[in-house]
């Protein structure tokens, strides 16, 4: 586990354990617990939630048609700064572009395996995916792992760093619980492309499948659950502090996976869909990788803006 994923470990309100034992359990040094974090710029951080609530309606918003849109909305801001906080929330627009989410120097790019195939069982194809978090004074990144047949998110993590770990500590949760995918898809971005990444799934004899440059809908199912997430969840909340944010993302995951009826799956959950076809094909919820245009095309109302409201702060 990463230093940072350490610390937010942390509880200074803990009535048994001193921060100097918690500091000794966790093995972190206490001059950078007890060091005054950066604070977040109030104001970035609401424009971010901002952003976030219209990418998610309007993904193929790019910097410049998102600083229109903020600006029709009588905010006072310039693309550099809406370029550099999308840049903070690892979003760009999806859709046809010179270049999508970009690998770091070195990494290896593997080819898109998914065109044409009929995925109809789980542990077939899984995909992950990062989102942005936003909380009362800060943010974070998620990451899931979701089985594409049944929709079932097999696993999770939180972070506040863009860092490989999480990444890594969500695929090794997934192949523990659930066994082991044929393929598995996911963007360009650095900590897919990354070494401890490919690896860990090479080393598990699973082939590795990466979106093709402006492919948004290569992992339509991945950004519908960010959707469903956020509209239903994380922007009805308004999370106070990263505790609050686990503990109300782990509710609303163990909701959908086992009580939420899924459309998409006539009616039963993800979940129940997983465990009913780990021993044959879901003939009747096959998805056609050549279909899925018409599959993607419906997108929800942008939320109106509301006002903000005052959040505790983070300790």
């Amino acid at each position: 586990m990463s230093t940072p994923d350490r610390r937010a470990m942390l509880d200074r309100a803990h009535p048994v354990l001193s921060i100097r034992g918690q500091c000794r359990l966790l093995g972190l040094a206490r001059s950078g617990v007890y060091r005054p974090r950066p604070s977040n710029d109030d104001a970035d951080l609401a424009l971010m939630r901002r952003i976030d609530a219209l990418f998610m309606a309007w993904p193929f918003l790019g910097s410049r048609r998102m600083t229109a849109m903020l600006r029709a909305e009588g905010l006072s801001v310039n693309r550099k700064r809406v370029q550099r906080l999308m840049r903070v929330m690892g979003i760009e627009a999806l859709g046809p572009k010179p270049r999508t989410t970009k690998p770091a120097p070195g990494h290896k790019i593997f080819p898109y395996l998914l065109r044409e195939m009929v995925i109809d069982r789980p542990n077939q194809v899984w995909a992950a995916d990062i989102t942005y978090i936003p909380m009362g004074r800060g943010f974070l990144y998620l990451v899931a792992i979701l089985d594409w047949a049944s929709r079932a998110v097999l696993a999770w993590r939180l972070s506040n760093t863009m860092d490989t770990a999480f990444c890594v500590d969500a695929l090794d949760e997934a192949l523990a619980r659930f066994g082991r995918p044929a393929i598995f898809n996911t963007d360009q971005g650095s900590q897919f492309t990354s070494a401890a990444f490919t690896g860990r799934l090479a080393s598990a004899g699973i082939r590795i499948s990466m979106d093709g440059r402006g492919r948004w809908i290569d992992n339509v199912f991945i950004e519908r659950l960010w959707r469903s997430l956020k509209y239903e969840e994380v922007y009805l909340k308004g999370y106070g502090d990263g505790r609050e944010a686990r503990a109300g993302i782990a509710t609303w995951i163990g909701f959908y996976n086992g009580r939420r009826p899924h459309q998409a799956l006539a009616g039963r959950t993800p979940m129940a869909v997983w465990r009913e076809g780990i021993t044959g094909p879901l003939t009747d919820n096959a998805v056609d990788m050549t279909l899925r245009l018409d599959d993607a095309r419906a997108s929800p109302t942008c939320p109106p803006r509301q006002q903000q409201q005052p959040t505790p702060q983070v300790a």
